[in-house]
């Protein structure tokens, strides 16, 4: 992994700077905005490579039970804020059930992530999670890091919004969105993650289905906005009402556009 947007760590997938590009009216900023995987298997030079970071705000986007399972490591003096959610219940995350309960073909594979996408920005827990997010952009404490379980998908979901706010390029917000391919180490762990779930689930998935669930697809960030588009009107409009308005829009700019 040679780009320089990743960060090198042994026990923290994905992890990475989602800034640098080029806007109009500048750059955004680089060591402001982070994204990763969880952090529950940190090393102790991975927790002091975050340190360096000093991070002012960290968004935990899992769900309680996830919070749980994997809690996150911190390094000694740890100080940012943490914005989590406790909405919904303590059932497992979807992707979990898909792949106990399914068939895990490329088909069902695809089937289920169109559909997740379709509703994810909409769920009542990302609503009030990615609300806060963009109020903390716009009060401009620190650096921030967004994460999830993997990544990629949640997370993946809130840097393209945030660089649509950015007014990053389309071709650079879905290059940004697809480096989690490379990030997330898909090829290198395909075979270790396919024999785990195999032993796990009793049955062997599809190459296919792995890769849908280590990496990502370009068609299902396009189902997100496309879902938005249609039941908001508009990436603005549905911005609008979670709390990043126009205001919050500009402010955000001026914070990260140098």
């Amino acid at each position: 992994m040679t780009n320089p947007r990743i960060l090198p760590l042994q026990g923290v997938e994905n992890f990475r700077d989602y800034g640098g590009y080029v806007v109009r009216g500048g750059r955004i900023a680089s060591g402001q905005l982070f994204r990763a995987a969880h952090q529950a298997r940190a090393t102790p030079a991975d927790l002091a490579a975050m340190a360096a970071l000093n991070l002012a705000t960290v968004v935990d986007l899992r769900r309680p039970r996830e919070r749980d399972n994997d809690p996150s490591l911190r390094h000694d003096g740890f100080s940012a804020e943490v914005i989590q959610c406790d909405l919904g219940d303590q059932t497992e995350a979807p992707h979990v059930a898909f792949l106990r309960e399914t068939d895990l073909t490329p088909e069902s594979a695809r089937a289920f992530f169109l559909d997740y996408y379709d509703k994810a920005p909409f769920e009542p827990r990302h609503l009030e999670l990615f609300g806060r997010y963009f109020a903390a952009l716009a009060a401009g404490a620190g650096p921030v890091l967004i994460h999830c379980t993997a990544g990629k998908d949640r997370t993946g979901l809130l840097a393209a919004l945030t660089h649509h706010i950015l007014g990053v390029h389309a071709d650079d917000l879905r290059e940004d969105y697809l480096l989690t391919n490379v990030a997330a180490r898909v090829d290198e762990r395909l075979p270790m993650i396919t024999e785990a779930l195999e032993k796990s689930l009793g049955q062997r998935p599809s190459e296919t289905a792995v890769r849908a669930f280590l990496g990502v697809d370009a068609t299902y960030l396009d189902a997100a906005f496309a879902s938005i588009e249609a039941r908001s009107g508009s990436v603005d409009a549905y911005l609008d009402a979670i709390g990043a308005d126009a205001a919050a829009r500009e402010a955000i700019r001026a914070r990260l556009i140098r």
